[in-house]
């Protein structure tokens, strides 16, 4: 289907990658730049961020939403993720009715075979998510491979909640050759400190009040880490949970932010970078520090 405008506004939505791709050659000139912004839908105030900075970076934006069924190892989360495209839309023209819009089927990207290509990351997909989710990540690099080849941005732009996802993203890019500009954005946070994430719509008030614990329990152990060797940081990390019947620790790792693997001793030469993911009830969060 070609672009549709909703409510006469200049916007362009594409629901298929042939349209979008003769459409972005009519408006692409030799020192143009093209901004991304992948989406999953379900906006909330730090993927606007992101649009915001595309749109103040380049002279086009363009936005996906799609939720990816392979990167999802569970049917029951992939089922439940909010699907609302609709009010996305609105939040969209409110920030700017020059953003561009690609909203594909499953079938418009995978085109019948929903499989994932398989990825060497040079081993960053081993750690935290890669461990807990498999195959995760052989299905983001699927995705924003192919969303690469499809809007050939100059800059993509990727919150760093999903730290460890940027890193592959960007590993994926310089392995195979792709010309753009992999950019990590400032985590988006809500009023009690809590990671923005389309998740936290499906918590409760009370859980979402509660879930403030996380970033309360990061930044404590941000400042121990200083003083204190990582075993005694993450003994502290995995009491404070231990405390709480409303949730559930699925891991808490402290790693080289530039080869994500988890470290013993500290270097005062190398950054590091502190991985969370919680089960509050059935609802998984995950957030990130910076250690230095």
């Amino acid at each position: 289907m070609f672009a549709l405008n909703f409510n006469n506004t200049d916007m362009h939505i594409f629901y298929g990658k042939v349209a979008l791709i003769a459409y972005l050659k009519t408006i692409k000139t030799t020192n143009s730049t093209i901004g991304f912004v992948p989406t999953m839908g379900a906006l909330h105030q730090g993927h606007l961020a992101l649009m915001q900075r595309s749109l103040k970076e380049n002279d086009d934006t363009v936005v996906s939403i799609f939720v990816n069924p392979t990167q999802f190892n569970n049917p029951e989360d992939l089922a439940k993720y909010p699907r609302t495209l609709e009010e996305d839309v609105k939040k969209m023209r409110v920030l700017s009715d020059k953003i561009i819009l690609y909203a594909p089927s499953v079938e418009d990207i995978y085109e019948g075979e929903t499989v994932s290509q398989h990825f060497d990351f040079d081993g960053l997909e081993n750690q935290m998510e890669g461990k807990f989710r498999p195959g995760h990540f052989d299905g983001v690099g699927t995705i924003v491979k192919r969303l690469f080849e499809i809007v050939t941005p100059t800059n993509a732009y990727f919150g760093e909640k999903d730290f460890q996802q940027l890193q592959i993203v960007k590993k994926m890019a310089e392995k195979n050759n792709m010309p753009v500009n992999v950019v990590g954005c400032p985590i988006f946070r809500e009023d009690n400190q809590l990671a923005m994430s389309s998740r936290n719509e499906r918590l409760t008030p009370e859980e979402r009040k509660e879930a403030a614990l996380i970033y309360k329990t990061l930044t404590a152990a941000k400042e121990l880490f200083q003083t204190s060797t990582p075993e005694e940081t993450i003994a502290f990390v995995e009491e404070s949970f231990q405390n709480n019947e409303r949730f559930t620790l699925e891991y808490f790792v402290i790693a080289d932010e530039a080869t994500l693997l988890p470290i013993d001793q500290r270097n005062k030469d190398k950054n590091y970078r502190a991985f969370i993911a919680v089960f509050v009830n059935s609802i998984r969060l995950i957030d990130t520090i910076s250690l230095n």
